[in-house]
């Protein structure tokens, strides 16, 4: 019995470790893409503002390519904005509504609803903090009761994490 249990402890810390790897992987090709990137996160969330009040903001990969994707709330409906990143300009917008996404969208939302600061003076302290870096995310979120924004920062080839409070 206890061999079976060792080797499906064996077998789960293996399993996180490989998907550790991948994360780790995927984190170095998004480091890679974002000097592509002509836009600022601060300038997405600018541009997003449009289509409703930013929630949250990352560059990704999609499909291997770089993107800058910005949930907004407006009128109780959730939108994911597609930013150009060469432009700056919003390239797509599409009505977020169901899945993962829209039980992110509405937690991003609340911790919004809480807060007193927009997500992107949260980004420009944090920016403001750590000279030379570049936000690659920045999520709104509820920690131990207070509205905060967790913010991922590029700085000497790493991501590093912060937290700004949003109340």
């Amino acid at each position: 019995m206890q061999r079976r249990e060792f080797a499906f402890g064996l077998i789960g810390v293996t399993a996180l470790t490989l998907n550790q790897g991948a994360r780790s992987e995927d984190q170095q090709l998004l480091i890679k893409a974002m000097g592509e990137a002509k836009v600022s996160l601060q300038q997405g969330l600018t541009a997003s503002q449009r289509e409703g009040r930013p929630i949250s903001a990352k560059f990704e990969l999609e499909d291997g390519k770089l993107q800058l994707s910005v949930y907004t709330e407006k009128d109780g409906k959730f939108f994911e904005v597609i930013v150009d990143h060469n432009s700056g300009s919003v390239s797509k917008s599409e009505a977020i509504t169901g899945g993962d996404d829209l039980a992110h969208a509405k937690s991003q939302s609340a911790a919004m609803a809480k807060s007193k600061a927009q997500l992107k003076e949260a980004v420009d302290k944090a920016i403001g903090k750590a000279a030379g870096a570049r936000a690659v995310s920045a999520i709104a979120e509820m920690k131990g009761g207070r509205s905060v924004a967790s913010i991922e920062l590029l700085k000497g080839g790493r991501i590093e994490s912060v937290t700004e409070p949003l109340d």
